[in-house]
């Protein structure tokens, strides 16, 4: 067996992990053991699939830049969720830990990637425009929110909780994307074409967001003000 087969059988069996290991978790019940477990696994397995991707990267950017620096970008959102997600939970009692040194680089990051990629589907490719610029603002915006996040403090007791959820919502978009663009063409080998390509990319983000409403308003429904004793109460 040469290297190269050795690879490519790695990297499906962590992607085959990491799909299976994320629904485990998604669907079990949350900080059950067996939520704790299939996280941990699922983490582990988009650690090792994040590692892979760097060389193929370098590789990819040798032949086709443009392409390259895409799959650079995805690197970096997809580590932040990573990063977010896992230390959401390890510093859940400390803020100002969670919002260190890493959290500003993966800012920083974000912000000057997505600005880059924004670039290129506007300026420089002629293909997947509407997936680079689409795909820019979650660079863009999620630098914008965790610089607001990392300025104060929250009130909110449950921000580990929120951070947590949202970051493991961008892992799912990862999980999912790569699966639909990788590996169900290859399965079902007549799914393959634009249509498909297009919506492999984009449903995955919507999907994400309709599944953050729902999951915010079940876990973190807004809070009612404190009624002061003595305070007449309407209703």
């Amino acid at each position: 067996m040469t290297l190269h087969t050795l690879s490519y059988f790695v990297h499906v069996g962590l992607g085959i992990l990491a799909l299976t290991t994320f629904w485990t978790s998604g669907l079990s019940r949350k900080g059950s053991p067996v939520h704790r477990a299939s996280g941990k696994l699922y983490l582990l397995a988009m650690t090792g699939l994040l590692l892979a991707a760097v060389p193929l990267t370098a590789t990819l950017g040798a032949r086709n830049p443009v392409a390259g620096g895409f799959l650079a970008y995805l690197v970096v959102i997809t580590t932040t969720s990573v990063w977010t997600s896992w230390r959401a939970v390890k510093d859940k009692k400390d803020w100002a830990r969670f919002t260190g040194p890493v959290y500003r680089v993966l800012m920083v990051a974000n912000l000057l990637s997505g600005l880059a990629i924004a670039y290129v589907g506007l300026f420089v490719t002629n293909q997947m425009q509407v997936i680079f610029v689409a795909f820019s603002s979650i660079g863009i915006i999620g630098a914008v929110n965790m610089w607001r996040f990392s300025r104060r403090e929250p009130a909110d007791a449950r921000w580990p909780l929120r951070q947590h959820l949202g970051a493991m919502l961008g892992n799912g978009v990862a999980t999912h994307i790569a699966f639909l663009t990788i590996g169900l063409p290859k399965v079902l080998p007549f799914l393959a074409g634009s249509s498909l390509l297009n919506l492999s990319w984009l449903a995955p983000l919507v999907v994400a967001t309709l599944a953050g409403i729902y999951l915010t308003r079940k876990y973190l429904p807004k809070r009612r003000p404190a009624v002061a004793a003595g305070s007449p109460v309407v209703g």
